[in-house]
This record gives C-alpha cells, sequence and structure tokens, in this order.
C-alpha cells in the first residue's frame, strides 16, 4: 500500500495544490493531514505550506524535485529512540540539515464508538510510547503508517471495535471520538525533529550562535579506531552530544556512526576535531550545521 485512505485523500489533494501553487513555500512531511510531522510543519515554519507525502523517502524527493523547499522529519524520540533512519535516508537523497525543532507529544484514543476496543492502529513509534496503556487494556497494536493515517484507516472500515492512537486534531478531521487524550506512558514524551534543504547553510551564518553539526563517519577496520577517532574531540574541548552506531550492508565488517556536535566548522577547534577525525577514517560526511534550537544538557 502507498496511497492515503479515503478520509484523507481530499484534504490531502487540496494541501497538495496549494503548495504545488507555490514550491518554494511549501514543507514536505511524512504522514496524514493531522500527524505529528503536519503539527511540526506548521509550528516548525508558520510561513510555509505544508505537503503531506506517503514515506519518508517521498518528502525528501519533494526538495530534490524542487516541490518543496524543505522538509520536516522526526529522528528521535525521548521515549522510544529513533524514529527515520536518517543514517541512510540523508546521505543517499544528498539534502542537508538546516535547522532542528523539539514538539511535545500527545496522543489520544479514538474511534466511532466509545469501545471497548479489540485493536489499535498507529505508527509503530505511537504504539510503542502508548504500550502500557494499551496493555492494561489488552487492546493489541496493529502498526500503520502513520497516527493520522491510522485514524482516517479507522474512520474508513466503520469497525466500531477498532480505535486509532493519534493526535486529538485527527479526530476532529475524520469524524471520530476521543475516547482519552494523553495516553503516551510518558508525560515528558519529546521528538526531535530535523529541518532539510538542498543547500547547507553556510557555518559562518552561525557565529555568535549556539549550533549543532550532524555527521556520519566510517571508521578504518583497524584496532581502536574509534578512540583514535574520538580522541580529536577531546583534546580541542568539542562536546559530542549524540554518538550512534549502525551497519553498512550485510557484511557486518563495516561500522559506521552518526553524530551530533555542538559548534560549526569555522571554529578552529571544530575544524581541527573534524581534521583528526577525517584522518582516522574511511568516509566522513558533514549533514549540516545549523542553531540549536534547544540548550543541550537541559531539562527546559
Amino acid at each position: 500500500m502507498h496511497s492515503f485512505p479515503a478520509p484523507a485523500q481530499k484534504i490531502v489533494e487540496s494541501m497538495q495544490a496549494a503548495a504545488a501553487a507555490e514550491p518554494q513555500r511549501a514543507i514536505a512531511f511524512q504522514g496524514s493531514p493531522g500527524a505529528n510531522s503536519h503539527r511540526a510543519a506548521t509550528e516548525a515554519a508558520p510561513d510555509h505550506l505544508p505537503l503531506p507525502c506517503f514515506s519518508f523517502e517521498d518528502a525528501l524527493e519533494a526538495v530534490k524535485d524542487g516541490r518543496a523547499s524543505r522538509a520536516i522529519i522526526p529522528i528521535e524520540n525521548s521515549q522510544h529512540g529513533r524514529v527515520a533512519d536518517i543514517h541512510f535516508l540523508l546521505p543517499e537523497s544528498g539534502l542537508s540539515i538546516i535547522g532542528e525543532y523539539f514538539m511535545p507529544i500527545h496522543h489520544a484514543l479514538m474511534g466511532l464508538g466509545k469501545g471497548p476496543f479489540e485493536a489499535a492502529y498507529s505508527h509503530p513509534q505511537a504504539l510503542g510510547q502508548s504500550r502500557f496503556f494499551l496493555r492494561e487494556r489488552g487492546i493489541v497494536p496493529l502498526s500503520y503508517a502513520d497516527t493520522a493515517g491510522a485514524a482516517a484507516f479507522v474512520s474508513e472500515k466503520g469497525d466500531p471495535k477498532l480505535g486509532a492512537i493519534a493526535p486529538a486534531i485527527a479526530a476532529e478531521l475524520y469524524n471520530l471520538q476521543i475516547i482519552e487524550e494523553n495516553v503516551e506512558d510518558s508525560a515528558d514524551n519529546m521528538t526531535r525533529f530535523v529541518v532539510l534543504a538542498d543547500k547547507p547553510q553556510d557555518p559562518a551564518t552561525l557565529n555568535g550562535k549556539d549550533a549543532i553539526t550532524t555527521f556520519v563517519f566510517e571508521v578504518k577496520n583497524i584496532p581502536a579506531a574509534l578512540y583514535k577517532a574520538m580522541g580529536g574531540f577531546a583534546t580541542n574541548g568539542v562536546n559530542m552530544t549524540k554518538l550512534e552506531s549502525y551497519q553498512k550492508g550485510t557484511s557486518f565488517s563495516a561500522t559506521a556512526f552518526y553524530a551530533d556536535i555542538i559548534g560549526a566548522p569555522g571554529d578552529p577547534a571544530v575544524d581541527r576535531a573534524l581534521e583528526e577525525l577525517a584522518f582516522h577514517s574511511k568516509e566522513l560526511r558533514v549533514l549540516g550545521s545549523y542553531a540549536q534550537a534547544r540548550t543541550r544538557g537541559s531539562a527546559g
């Protein structure tokens, strides 16, 4: 399946038409209207026109094809970890990260009737973030491409025994009843989004600002390769706020890493650290430098 449910399709077509008329103002997101990514798009870029896309790849393609000037993608959640495989999607797309946005996430249980529900559809992330709530009620979690799309699908199916876990606005869009709000298992549920464009932001524009630089790298296949690659950040006092490993290919012999650091190229300490990293790596690709939307190490 690679299409939106019928209740969402008319809204999608209207939004696509508006974006097509002004592609320079369009911001692509993955999901149906009413999804958390839709909300993030309108909050992070209120002067842009949200363009719904079925998949993450479709959202990135919209920018590459010129149908949107940027895209917004969720990459990690405070409660359930990685969302999109940005490590693979971004390098392959050729796009650059130009910004980030943090958004509190709240889910609602909704359906055509008041329940009880035998099963609930939603995106795997939302199901994971609400797993204790669902388990306590004996509701079977069923995966769907996105949260709002799940709500539209439940509306289309017309089965009162089926529910959806989705943002509250989806109930209004798809004529469902909200049974219970804030069903996420953690009150401080937060998702980090990145904003992507076809050209990187000039690091010089970040002078005087708290910045983040994101990159991926593959270490050489020698003993202590990662230790040596990381040494430049320690000796130059550059704070690394995220380091995550992933496998490239099926051989399991090459380990690659996704990382965030505080600072941007042009800062002598950052330049020295990246130069040393490149020396000890088979491949290094900077995915973008951009202003911090949230101070690292702060709960606010």
